[in-house]
């Protein structure tokens, strides 16, 4: 069957300043074009008829894909640069609009994040490169592009592939934003500041997944009460009194919290944000409450839908799919 899908891979991811303020790795773009090159020749072993990536200065993908040897056709998407989170938007919209049927992405929670807000319901395989990375998965290349080849081929229906994931919505007077792991409320901060979290600043935070082996804001919620990824909930931390708790906050850099409550939140159930304060997702700190602004937030599962790469495999094994 013919299919499309798309390669997203966010040249910055990996390497921005939390590599000075903390112990993160740097992600190369060579580690990144090789990356490419193996969910390049999944995709195509499914069968795909063309892949679509995005032009960047860097030519991560343009490099990796320009003399691999491959049945599918290769598109590269001119979205125009900005040198900014408008470049993902943009290619994920173009992408959409070309009949792409499945996504791999190269990035962290932030580049999913954007994914989410330009194509919610998205059939995507999310490989980790980035800084903070609950949402992203450590899976080998070529098996991701089997999966999503699978998916983009028609082979495999992406309802029985995978399962939509959630998000937190943060809804105020003036603008509406979204996170798939969490929306952090911080004090005396500002929004474009790129360093760690200070603990010292953390107001509230909700979670999609509070995972207590990761690193960021999941593992807080996940040392007091885990909620994971097919859980039909959400958490709610709320900081600044009480008991003290130490979490890695950034890979290899812990931080000393103090938790005054949490509670689980069912799906739609809202809780509220009241400045004044910096809002924060996925780590980007991106809005600004003024004093006394309020901002309602709550979990929904309504994000992409997130494709299994082992249950994918095992499925299309078991159907002889493969080979």
């Amino acid at each position: 069957m013919p299919g499309r899908a798309a390669i997203i891979a966010n040249p910055m991811s990996g390497r921005d300043v939390r590599r000075l303020a903390a112990r993160a790795s740097t992600t190369t773009h060579e580690l990144k074009r090789d990356l490419v090159a193996r969910i390049a020749t999944g995709l195509d072993a499914m069968g795909v008829d063309e892949i679509l990536v995005l032009k960047e200065p860097y030519r991560i993908s343009e490099g990796a894909l320009e003399r691999l040897p491959m049945r599918a056709r290769v598109r590269v998407l001119d979205v125009g640069l900005t040198h900014g989170p408008a470049d993902t938007l943009a290619a994920v919209r173009a992408a959409r609009e070309a009949g792409c049927t499945a996504m791999v992405s190269l990035g962290g929670d932030g580049t999913n994040r954007l994914i989410a807000s330009a194509w919610p319901d998205v059939p995507l395989v999310p490989l980790s490169t980035g800084t903070n990375n609950v949402f992203p998965v450590m899976v080998e290349a070529t098996s991701a592009g089997l999966a999503a080849g699978l998916v983009a081929s028609g082979r495999l229906a992406p309802q029985e592939a995978g399962a939509r994931c959630k998000l937190v919505h943060v809804s105020a007077d003036h603008w509406q934003d979204l996170g798939v792991i969490d929306a952090v409320l911080l004090r005396d901060d500002h929004p474009g500041n790129l360093l760690p979290f200070d603990p010292a600043r953390l107001a509230a935070l909700v979670l999609t997944r509070a995972e207590p082996a990761s690193v960021g804001m999941s593992p807080i919620g996940g040392f007091l009460q885990p909620v994971g990824f097919a859980d039909d909930l959400g958490l709610a931390v709320e900081l600044g009194s009480g008991r003290a708790l130490r979490a890695p906050i950034s890979p290899g850099l812990f931080g000393e919290v103090r938790v005054s409550r949490w509670q689980a939140l069912a799906l739609g159930e809202p809780v509220v944000f009241t400045g004044p304060g910096v809002v924060a997702f996925d780590g980007d700190r991106l809005r600004e409450l003024a004093a006394g602004e309020q901002a309602t937030v709550c979990v929904r599962r309504d994000g992409p839908l997130v494709i299994d790469v082992a249950t994918s495999l095992r499925l299309a094994a078991q159907r002889g799919l493969l080979g």
